[in-house]
C-alpha cells in the first residue's frame, strides 16, 4: 500500500512503524504537520491510500480525511478520547491500557475502530512507556488495521454512546504537595508530564519543571526538604520516602529555559548538599517499599567470568562528565577477574551521543562540544582498545548518532529487535561525526555500503541492521528475550577452552588493522572535520542544535523524508559539507550561506 504518515515530528513511535511497515513491503512517504495546505498538497502529490498519524498535535483537516482514509493510533484503548491519554492513565493508576487504531472524522477521537490492542501498565516514565509497551501495541494495531482494511472487512463502530472529550491534566492537577503526597503519588506525577510539559515546582526558591524521577531505598528526611546530590540528580523527601530528581527545567528567561541537569541548573546550591554515594548503603538491604529502586546511571555486577556494565543516562545523553565518569567505571570493570565485559546501556537507550542541552547551557557551545565529543572518543578508543577481554554491546534501548558507534566499539553487538538505530549525524546540522565511524563501519559493512548508510539518513529496525551486518544478532521485542540471548553469547565467549584463541583472533584483526592505518589517524581525521563544524563558517550545527533544545516547531519536511517531494531522478542524499545545498533544499532559518 501507498502509505503517508503524518506526523508533529519524526518521534521514536513515527521512526519504529516507519521500520516496520517498510519491511512489510510498503510505500512510505513522510509528511510533517506543518500546516493544512501543506498536508493537503502532500496529499496530492503521494496519492495514498491510507493517511496514517501516528502522532499528532491537532486534527487532520476535513478537506483531507473526508477524502482520503485517515486512521489515528490513540495512546489509549476504545472509548478513550482526548491529547493526554497516557498522562491520565499514569496519574490514576490503571492497571491496563492499550493503543486503538481509529479513522478520524468531525469528531476528535470518536471514529469507526479498525484494530484495538490493550497491555499491561507499570510505574515507569511516560517516555518509557510511550517507548516501549506504547509502541509495540501500536506496531501490532496498525498492522491488524492495514490487515482489515486489505480484506475488505469494515471497521467496527465507536462505542456508543461516546464518552466525553478529556482535556489534558492542568499543572494544578499535577501540582505535588509535598507535605502529603505519597512517594508513589510524586512518581505518577513526574512520571505523567516526563517529556512534555513537566511537574511545575520550586526548589530552594526557584522556579522549575520537574523531570526523571525514581524512588531512594534509604535516605529520608522532612516531607520537601532536599537531602542529597548523586551524580546529576537531587533526593527530596516525601512523606513516606524520598524520591530523586534528575532533570530540571528552569522558568526564566526563555534562553534558558530549556531541560539540564538537575546539579546544574540549581549549581553552587546543589554543591551544598551532601553527596549520597550508592556504595555506602548497606548490602542486600530491603528497599521500604516496591517504588524505592534508588539511582545509579551507572552500576556494575559480576556473575562468574562475565562482568556487567549498566549505564543509564536520561534520554541516551552523555555529557562530558557522564562519560567521563563511564571512562572510569570501564577501566574499574577491566580490571576485574573477568573475560567477557557486557555493556548494556540504558533500559529506554543504549547513548544518543553527545550531550545537547548541556552543550546548550555552556558559556561556549562550540568549547563544550569539542569536550563532549573528545570524552565520547576516549570512551570509544577504550573500548576498542580492550585487548585482555572480550566486549558485549547489549542494545535495550534505541541507540542514534555517537552512541551507535560506541557500541559497535564492542567486539559483539547484540539487541532487542524493537530498537531503532539512527547510524547518521547529518540531521543535527550535517554534523560529519566521530567516535572512530569511519573505521568501525568500513569495517563491518564495506567502504560503499557504509557510505550509502550515513547518508540515507533514515532509521534502521534491528531486523534489517542485522541483515545489513551493522549489529550482530537481535532477540524478541521483550527486554526478557534479549537478556537470554546475552546470557548465551556471553557464557559461549567466556568458556575457559577457546577462551585465548579468541583473544588472540581479536589482538591479530586489530594488529593487521593497525599496520594498514593507525586507529588514531581516523580519530585526528573525524576531528579536523568536526572542529569546521563547531568553529567553521558554517552555523548548521548551532542552529539545529539550538532549534532541537529549545522544541522549534519544524518549517518544513526534509526530502529524505517527503518522497513525494523530490524530483523523479533526483539523488535523495544530502551534500557532504563542503558542498552547497541542493537548491530544493532550504537554508533554515537565519543561516549563514554556504560556501563551496
Amino acid at each position: 500500500m501507498r502509505i503517508l504518515l503524518l506526523l508533529h515530528s519524526f518521534n521514536s513511535l513515527a521512526q519504529r512503524l516507519y521500520v516496520e511497515l517498510a519491511r512489510d513491503g510498503h510505500e512510505l512517504s513522510v509528511e510533517l504537520d506543518i500546516n493544512d495546505a501543506i498536508t493537503c498538497e502532500a496529499v496530492r502529490l503521494f496519492r495514498p491510500d491510507v493517511v496514517l498519524a501516528p502522532y499528532l498535535k491537532r486534527a487532520i483537516p476535513p478537506e483531507v480525511w473526508r477524502r482520503e482514509r485517515c486512521l489515528i493510533v490513540h495512546p489509549g484503548p476504545v472509548g478513550d478520547r482526548g491529547p493526554a491519554a497516557l498522562d491520565w492513565a499514569i496519574l490514576r493508576g490503571e492497571p491496563r491500557w492499550g493503543v486503538t487504531v481509529l479513522q478520524a472524522t468531525e469528531v476528535l477521537d470518536g471514529g469507526p475502530v479498525w484494530a484495538s490492542v490493550p497491555f499491561a501498565m507499570r510505574l515507569a516514565r511516560k517516555s518509557s512507556l510511550y517507548r516501549f509497551e506504547v509502541t509495540e501495541a501500536a506496531v501490532l494495531a496498525v498492522r491488524a488495521a492495514l490487515a482489515r482494511l486489505t480484506a475488505g472487512e469494515p471497521p467496527m463502530p465507536a462505542p456508543a454512546p461516546l464518552p466525553a472529550l478529556r482535556a489534558a491534566p492542568s499543572a494544578r492537577e499535577r501540582m505535588i504537595d509535598w507535605a502529603r503526597d505519597t512517594t508513589e503519588t510524586v512518581l505518577r506525577k513526574i512520571h505523567s508530564a516526563d517529556g512534555y510539559p513537566g511537574v511545575q515546582d520550586e526548589l530552594l526558591g526557584r522556579p522549575v519543571r520537574l523531570y526523571e524521577a525514581c524512588g531512594e531505598a534509604q535516605l529520608r528526611g522532612v516531607p520537601g526538604c532536599l537531602l542529597a546530590r548523586r551524580d546529576t540528580a537531587i533526593c527530596r523527601a516525601t512523606v513516606d520516602g524520598a524520591v530523586w530528581i534528575g532533570t530540571l527545567q528552569p522558568l526564566g528567561p526563555p534562553e534558558r529555559a530549556f531541560k539540564q541537569p538537575a546539579t546544574q541548573v540549581l549549581g553552587e546550591l546543589a554543591a551544598q548538599l551532601p553527596e549520597s554515594d550508592p556504595g555506602d548503603q548497606p548490602v542486600g538491604a530491603q528497599p521500604v517499599s516496591r517504588h524505592d529502586v534508588s539511582r545509579h546511571e551507572i552500576r556494575y555486577q559480576e556473575h562468574g567470568a562475565i562482568g556487567f556494565l549498566d549505564f543509564e543516562f536520561y534520554n541516551g545523553a552523555m555529557s562530558s562528565a557522564q562519560c567521563r565518569r563511564l571512562l572510569a567505571a570501564y577501566r574499574a570493570a577491566r580490571a576485574r577477574p573477568v573475560r567477557v565485559l557486557v555493556l548494556r546501556g540504558g533500559a529506554d537507550f543504549w547513548s544518543n551521543g553527545m550531550h545537547l542541552h548541556c552543550i546548550e547551557a555552556a558559556d561556549s557551545a562550540a568549547d563544550a562540544s569539542w569536550q563532549n565529543i573528545h570524552a565520547l572518543d576516549d570512551l570509544a578508543q577504550e573500548i576498542l582498545c580492550t585487548q585482555d577481554r572480550l566486549t558485549i554491546a547489549a542494545l535495550r534501548g534505541n541507540a542514534a548518532a555517537g552512541g551507535v558507534f560506541l557500541a559497535l566499539a564492542a567486539d559483539r553487538v547484540l539487541a532487542r529487535s524493537g530498537v531503532v538505530l539512527n547510524p547518521h549525524y547529518r540531521n543535527m546540522g550535517n554534523l560529519y561525526g566521530s567516535e572512530f565511524w569511519t573505521y568501525l563501519l568500513p569495517r563491518r559493512l564495506g567502504a560503499e555500503p557504509a557510505r550509502a548508510l550515513m547518508q540515507s539518513r533514515l532509521p534502521l529496525g534491528a531486523p534489517q541492521a542485522c541483515e545489513l551486518g551493522l549489529i550482530d544478532a537481535h532477540a524478541g521485542p521483550n527486554p526478557q528475550a534479549l537478556e537470554a540471548l546475552v546470557t548465551r553469547e556471553a557464557a559461549a565467549l567466556a568458556e575457559p577452552a577457546g577462551f585465548a584463541a579468541r583473544l588472540a583472533a581479536k589482538a591479530a584483526r586489530r594488529a593487521a588493522d593497525e599496520a594498514i592505518r593507525p586507529l588514531l589517524s581516523y580519530r585526528q581525521a573525524e576531528l579536523e572535520r568536526m572542529r569546521l563544524n563547531f568553529y567553521g563558517f558554517d552555523p548548521a550545527y548551532h542552529i539545529a542544535r539550538h532549534r532541537f533544545v529549545h522544541r522549534a516547531s519544524h518549517a518544513w519536511t526534509p526530502l529524505h523524508l517527503a518522497a513525494h517531494r523530490r524530483t523523479p531522478g533526483a539523488a535523495i542524499t544530502p551534500l557532504a559539507p563542503s558542498e552547497p545545498r541542493a537548491p530544493s533544499e532550504p537554508r533554515p532559518p537565519g543561516a549563514a550561506p554556504l560556501r563551496a
